[in-house]
């Protein structure tokens, strides 16, 4: 009986059909995250100005991992990030990840794609790159890869803040790689490839699924809630305000002269909130209120109005003190009290089995992009590792840094202004 063959390819419409949607992938804007025009179903192009999974509309799914690079020879890492590129570009699309595909290789060969993806639309997927200090400068001071001297000033280990009880093997990483997707399968489709072409070259030093995503980065979205129950992101910076995307996300060529090849690219912060959510939960509803600033229904500021009324945290309560408590995480990572900084969030929601008492392991895989995180990160989360009610449920066990170069012309690779 003769071989059928079956590609993701062919299961998305056919050779000819795939080239069509192919050609509607290109009409895109450039760097936005924008979905093709006519594109059906939805992809996003994977080249642009800035790397896709930034400023694209939030998906509900996560997969994130970090890689160790376990060679020190520069040219294997750059074929790596070509075929990284190269794959990527592919998935975003609706591809496999190897142009052979998951079931139309040789018998005797290993396919150059798991197939779990096989008749799954590209649902959205984006992948997005960044290299850690340690692909600078390894924790032996070794420049492995001749490029100690283009690391920027701001990408370091994050300062340990009260409150971090860090776990090392949830940490940090050479490279990391963030899959967001509307459907898991195909977001960890991404991530399982990605680790399958670089095995040898890196390997996986920790990774994350997320669902339902706790931060909204288009006006066009509704704010979610995270597993406190309350609405998260609602002053989050949006794909569409592109001045203040300038200001708070995007590097600029001047920030720094050692790191011109991270101009259009960001700095990504990803932190691992535990929440104790069985003492959260034994909360009253006006405690809880009362520590997040805002209320649990219409996520309005407890000063009044709804919930894009801007909160007046001089307003006295029926006790004098302030209505929103000094303490309220409202107030103390408010853009307000820190000279106007804003950063752009892509959480989610975890929830990783139970731990061992009994209590669920979950919580909030914090992750923001920021222009400096010098200036736009750790002087916020340092005021609220010291001063706000909510760190009283929180339990930080996972922190990372990461340098994201810009996007990617077609014919380049991720990160070669850096290699260049």
């Amino acid at each position: 009986m003769p071989k059928v063959k079956v590609s993701r390819r062919g299961l998305l419409g056919g050779g000819a059909a795939a080239a069509g949607v192919a050609g509607a992938f290109a009409v895109g804007r450039a760097g936005d995250g924008a979905p093709a025009a006519a594109a059906t179903p939805l992809a996003y192009d994977f080249h642009g100005a800035h790397q896709a999974g930034i400023v694209t509309p939030m998906q509900d799914r996560l997969h994130f991992a970090a890689f160790d690079v376990r060679t020190d020879d520069r040219d294997e890492l750059v074929a790596l990030l070509q075929a990284w590129t190269d794959a990527a570009a592919r998935m975003t699309a609706g591809l496999d990840a190897g142009a052979v595909g998951a079931v139309d290789g040789a018998s005797n060969l290993p396919p150059d794609d798991t197939g779990e993806a096989i008749g799954l639309p590209p649902s959205g997927l984006t992948i997005t790159f960044g290299f850690g200090p340690s692909l600078f400068l390894d924790a032996d001071g070794n420049d492995r890869f001749g490029i100690a001297d283009r690391r920027p000033e701001a990408l370091r280990e994050l300062p340990h803040f009260p409150a971090d009880n860090l776990d090392p093997a949830r940490s940090y990483g050479d490279l990391c790689v963030q899959a967001c997707a509307n459907d898991p399968q195909v977001a960890v489709h991404a991530i399982r490839n990605l680790a399958r072409i670089g095995f040898g070259t890196v390997s996986v030093r920790w990774s994350q699924l997320g669902f339902g995503r706790t931060s909204t980065t288009s006006v066009g979205q509704d704010t979610p809630r995270n597993l406190f129950g309350f609405k998260d992101g609602t002053a989050n910076v949006k794909a569409e305000d592109t001045t203040e995307l300038d200001s708070h996300v995007w590097v600029d060529a001047g920030d720094d002269p050692k790191a011109e090849w991270l101009a259009g690219g960001s700095y990504l912060v990803a932190r691992r909130f535990n929440m104790t959510i069985e003492v959260w939960d034994r909360q009253p509803l006006g405690d809880q209120e009362a520590f997040v600033g805002r209320t649990k229904g219409v996520g309005a500021p407890l000063s009044g109005g709804d919930e894009l009324t801007a909160p007046d945290f001089d307003m006295p309560g029926s006790n004098g003190a302030p209505v929103i408590a000094t303490d309220s995480h409202l107030r103390q990572v408010h853009p307000d009290f820190h000279g106007g900084a804003k950063m752009l969030r892509r959480g989610y929601n975890f929830v990783d089995g139970s731990d061992d008492l009994g209590g669920l392991d979950a919580g909030l895989f914090f992750l923001a992009y920021v222009r400096n995180p010098d200036t736009h990160f750790i002087p916020i989360q340092l005021q609220m590792a010291k001063a706000d009610a909510l760190m009283e449920y929180l339990k930080v066990r996972g922190s990372a840094l990461f340098a994201v170069p810009p996007g990617v012309a077609k014919g380049d690779y991720v990160g070669e202004s850096l290699f260049a």
